[in-house]
């Protein structure tokens, strides 16, 4: 497999700001849409042989399946807190609108599973807040396993303020064990501009674990993507300035869907040092950040 990396605007489909199928990733599970609507646009999706959790990134959107329509009222951007959001089921015709435009993401796993077509409430968005210090990061668990019901794909938001560190300690899911899952994952990233709309900036760290060479260590910016087929993923270090923001897409061939994982090593002893600090103040206290 190759092309890990994805920066902004290099993997587009048809009327898609950004397509990734299994096949163009190289793998049989994950997979990530992002459709852009202006103003009065619609468009017809046929999800196929996957199930999908459709997010507004930004704006609101009508939805509506076999007769069924749920409205979602969006977000002005993925920075002000978590969204309403719509399951899609496997085998369906659903249109998409926006009477005043904007983005939507797709977020995919391949099932044979047929679950109802679903509307997700914003207020029943569990908002985790991880971590401490400088490791201190919003984990939006939106479509996490034991969250909402799904047959395959797990998605959840990530953001992290400025000058802090997140998916750290770096851990995997590569295999399946009683501790760990198989999961393909893909990350979809957002970065704040500063004050004057300057560019952001962070980093992505991917390495091998036993079995599965990757090497990635990667600036990103706003609307860059990073897929994981295995090994060790993070740190994402979000530039002093600029409040980084992740959609994490994972599905993968267990029959179970959970998401187990193994620290890495040289970094799980981190987690012990939480307790005796402080959440980031920028999280505490706001749905959003």
């Amino acid at each position: 497999m190759t092309g890990y990396v994805l920066p902004a605007g290099s993997s587009p489909g048809d009327g898609w700001e950004l397509e990734i199928t299994q096949g163009s990733a190289g793998w049989e599970h994950s997979s990530l849409r992002i459709l852009a609507l202006a103003p009065g646009g619609s468009r017809v999706v046929g999800t196929g042989g996957e199930e999908m959790f459709l997010v507004p990134l930004s704006g609101s959107a009508t939805v509506t399946c076999d007769g069924t329509t749920h409205e979602l009222t969006g977000r002005s951007g993925v920075f002000e807190g978590p969204t309403d959001f719509a399951y899609l089921p496997v085998r369906s015709s659903v249109t998409v609108a926006s009477a005043a435009g904007g983005r939507f993401a797709l977020c995919g796993a391949r099932t044979e599973v047929a679950l109802p077509f679903r509307y997700g409430p914003r207020e029943d968005v569990p908002v985790e807040l991880r971590g401490a210090g400088q490791s201190s990061r919003q984990v939006r668990n939106f479509g996490a396993a034991g969250v909402f019901e799904a047959a395959s794909a797990i998605c959840v938001e990530v953001v992290t303020p400025g000058g802090n560190w997140s998916s750290y300690p770096a851990h995997k899911h590569d295999e399946t064990t009683a501790h760990e899952c198989e999961l393909e994952e893909i990350y979809y990233f957002e970065v704040a501009p500063g004050p004057a709309g300057q560019p952001g900036l962070g980093f992505h760290r991917t390495s091998s674990s036993p079995g599965h060479d990757i090497d990635i260590t990667v600036e990103v910016h706003d609307r860059d993507t990073v897929l994981i087929p295995w090994g060790w993923h993070g740190p994402c270090a979000a530039a002093p300035g600029h409040d980084m923001y992740y959609l994490n897409v994972m599905a993968g061939p267990g029959e179970e869907r959970a998401w187990r994982i193994t620290d890495h090593p040289d970094q799980a002893w981190v987690r012990d040092t939480w307790a005796d600090q402080a959440v980031d103040p920028r999280l505490t206290g706001h749905g959003g950040h």
